[in-house]
């Protein structure tokens, strides 16, 4: 399969450049691939930004980087309407999204109302300014960068727009000998900047239709259906997956799917990409906070309970 190629191409060029995260690195082409959103969330320096920028020149997409901050406005995230003194009508100038790849770094350091500029372009592939609709161009995806929560002068982001990202990950320090190679491949010049072009937009889109036709039976999307509900039904969860968070799981998985070099989904596909999907919408009760009940352990004691389909 041609894609398949493709894909692996790509995969293993960014491996390249970016050290020792193949995991993180397979999870960001999935959503890539799945048409999803990104929230790489992490402490500074472990190279989110990095990541993002090597993605777009990898695949030879536009690259868009804004950097949020308390005085960020909407308009600089959806651009703006000017008024052209020669021609005597306003003129739509582009903001930060209109671009294949959007780095949104460090979302959680501007405003709620900034943030919410962002939730029509992930959800609908258009900004509309003044009453004027503007179309994004194709692929789009949002990586958005975000320091935890606990360091000063965040915003956390709501629920809503949590439930735009597909998946939320974690790149992690480095392993020693990972960290010890980056060093390395620095002091010779080869920098993330540098990465090269393997495969380019038109191949991205061919390589998301194949993702879209991957078979999904009937009872892997039941067991899929079954796994969201259960949350909702959850006492130690105060709010459970949303209808979108199964449309998320159900294209993830197909990119799973994809990546392993199969045309169907196996529950196992579903299964390495659960947490990365859901723990990120799934909130706490009261009751399990005091408990010291964690998101993840709770839903790993739900998916035990869920009957596995048998292929």
């Amino acid at each position: 399969m041609q894609e398949f190629e493709l894909a692996g191409k790509l995969s293993e060029n960014i491996n390249r450049v970016f050290v020792g995260k193949e995991a993180v690195v397979e999870n960001l082409l999935i959503c890539l691939f799945a048409g999803g959103h990104v929230l790489l969330e992490d402490v500074p320096g472990v190279g989110k930004t990095t990541l993002a920028g090597v993605l777009a020149r990898s695949m030879e997409g536009s690259f868009g980087r804004i950097q949020f901050t308390p005085d960020t406005l909407p308009g600089d995230v959806s651009g703006v309407s000017i008024y052209n003194q020669k021609t005597n009508e306003f003129e739509y100038r582009p903001g930060a999204v209109m671009h294949q790849i959007l780095l949104a770094d460090e979302i959680n350091r501007t405003s709620p109302k900034t943030q919410a500029s962002l939730l029509e372009a992930m959800a609908e592939g258009q900004v509309t300014v003044d009453g004027e609709v503007h179309k994004l161009p194709e692929p789009f995806m949002v990586i958005a960068t975000q320091n935890p929560i606990e360091f000063i002068g965040t915003y956390s982001l709501p629920e809503a727009q949590m439930d735009r990202f597909m998946m939320r990950l974690s790149l992690g320090y480095p392993a020693k000998d990972q960290e010890i190679r980056m060093a390395v491949q620095f002091l010779r010049g080869q920098t993330p900047d540098k990465a090269e072009a393997v495969c380019g937009v038109g191949d991205v889109l061919r390589i998301k239709e194949a993702v879209a036709g991957i078979l999904v039976k009937d009872s892997v999307l039941q067991y899929m259906e079954e796994i969201v509900g259960q949350t909702r039904e959850e006492a130690g969860f105060k709010l459970g997956a949303s209808p979108r968070a199964l449309l998320s799981l159900l294209r993830a998985s197909q990119g799973k799917a994809f990546l392993q070099g199969r045309d169907y989904v196996k529950p196992d596909d579903v299964k390495a990409v659960l947490p990365q999907v859901l723990l990120h919408r799934l909130v706490l009760s009261s009751e399990a906070r005091v408990r010291k009940e964690g998101a993840e352990e709770l839903l790993r004691r739900l998916v035990g309970k869920v009957k596995v389909p048998v292929e």
